[in-house]
């Protein structure tokens, strides 16, 4: 209060130095016309009605009529008009500046009414940016009072909503509104304004249906910007219940088709060892006629089944470990060339008809990884290479540095995967069209490998020429490992 008094003291005192001065100024000349002398103060009185309001421009108007009289107007000196056209005059002169203050004080007030509602149209576009970058409706409603009271340069703000019963505060500290005052706002359509506290609460209606309310504390913000916040919130709390709901309808549906996938899947591969289990310990319990040799190749069939059937339960619990994100890396430092050796030992069975072909310089850099689970992506790489290739086409296994990152290839000559297949052949289950049948498989093998890829911080991708064969890298950083 005492800053506006000294400033309207400082407004009052500077126009009567102005007209002080042009006073002053025209009165060093002689023969000066008074037309002119009244035009200088009709300029004087439209710039102080423009920049500082209808108030002071009066004042100015006024103080220039009596000094426009007293020393410009015969006889000079004194308040008395000599000629009867000369209180015309200075009517007239009265006149137009009280006028012309109130037109510039009007053009300065819609002016100045343009300029706040720009503000706020350029910050309810912030603020409907700042909503629809969030879709979760506990993050939005977590933020937005936030984000109301940092938009329109508010002390605080706090939004209830009536389906949640709870209150969102824009800080822990900001206790200006309570919640009762809002539940109350919430089953209203009229604003409330407390002018001693200055809070002001506008009920959350979406349609003619409130659903929640906003209180602020803080001034100039108008009504129709407080009604359009509440009305963006109610639009962004809506849309992300219904994207909240769109998701979990999808994960759903993802869910119930990975589950028909594993049991498609799982039950032909299952099938085809359990077939042959049965099948062997049938003929050796009926049939009393087999020799050694027979029942030893019996006994390596089964044995060989239950191996094929404890490897695919043991990838779905890989699968499964990997998918709850419930995965233990034991990193240290190793040579990618002590991963290659354990997973060609592994795979020695698969790849006893391809020629493998290794390219590791010496030079190779050691890394940080899980020696086991890289050996695990080297393993299912080539058994992939082994599955979809010719007999007798070679298989190359290759690494190099590049781009801070240790590249890690493995190469086939099969047919290769075309551009379609590419985008999904590291999903869960999927398996190629044109070879699902002929090659055994559940599709776990190439998701599993990208799962700890990426768990070691790195990733996985593929190259491809019909007809000409595939090549998959997948990259570990070197930065971990300190380099």
């Amino acid at each position: 209060m005492q800053r506006k008094v000294l400033r309207s003291i400082v407004r009052y005192s500077i126009s009567t130095a102005t007209a002080a001065a042009i006073v002053a100024v025209y009165r060093r000349w002689p023969h000066v016309n008074e037309t002119t002398v009244a035009l200088t103060f009709l300029v004087g009185i439209l710039l102080v009605a423009a920049n500082w309001g209808l108030r002071h421009s009066i004042y100015l108007s006024i103080l220039s009529a009596l000094a426009f009289n007293f020393f410009f107007l015969p006889p000079i000196m004194t308040f008395t008009i000599g000629d009867s056209r000369n209180w015309v005059a200075l009517l007239a002169f009265l006149v137009t500046g009280i006028v012309a203050s109130q037109l510039a004080e009007r053009a300065r007030r819609e002016a100045k009414i343009s300029r706040r509602r720009q503000r706020e149209a350029e910050r309810l576009y912030e603020f409907s940016q700042q909503m629809l970058v969030t879709g979760n409706v506990i993050d939005l409603l977590n933020v937005l009072p936030q984000m109301i009271a940092s938009t329109f340069n508010l002390a605080g703000a706090a939004v209830y909503l009536r389906e949640r019963d709870r209150v969102y505060r824009s800080s822990p500290n900001y206790m200006d509104v309570t919640a009762a005052e809002l539940r109350d706002a919430a089953f209203t359509r009229d604003h409330r304004r407390d002018e001693e506290r200055g809070v002001t609460l506008v009920p959350i209606l979406l349609g003619t249906r409130p659903i929640g309310a906003v209180g602020i504390t803080g001034e100039g913000t108008s009504p129709e910007a407080l009604d359009a916040v509440c009305g963006l919130a109610a639009i962004a709390i809506e849309r992300a219940g219904a994207v909240e709901t769109l998701t979990r309808v999808e994960a759903s549906r993802e869910s119930e088709r990975l589950r028909n996938a594993l049991l498609d899947s799982v039950a032909h591969e299952l099938r085809t060892p359990l077939t042959s289990i049965t099948a062997a310990i049938t003929s050796l319990r009926s049939d009393d006629r087999l020799d050694k040799e027979q029942t030893a190749e019996m006994m390596q069939v089964i044995e060989e089944e239950a191996a094929r059937l404890d490897r695919l339960v043991g990838q779905a619990m890989e699968m499964a470990e990997l998918d709850a994100h419930d995965i233990k890396l034991d990193l240290r430092m190793h040579s990618m060339r002590e991963a290659v050796d354990m997973a060609l030992e592994a795979v020695q069975g698969p790849l006893k008809t391809h020629p493998v072909e290794l390219r590791l310089p010496d030079t190779l850099p050691l890394v940080q990884m899980d020696l086991e689970r890289i050996a695990k992506v080297l393993q299912h790489l080539l058994e992939n290479a082994a599955k979809y290739s010719a007999e007798g086409s070679p298989i190359f296994v290759s690494a190099e540095v590049a781009k801070g990152q240790l590249v890690t290839s493995v190469a086939d000559r099969g047919a290769g995967v075309d551009d379609f297949e590419r985008m999904m052949i590291f999903d869960k289950f999927y398996r190629g069209q044109g070879q699902r049948y002929r090659v055994q498989g559940t599709g776990m093998g190439l998701a599993i490998a990208k799962a700890i890829v990426e768990a070691h911080g790195g990733s996985i991708d593929v190259t491809s020429q019909q007809s000409q064969g595939s090549v998959f890298s997948f990259y570990l950083p070197l930065q971990l490992s300190g380099r």
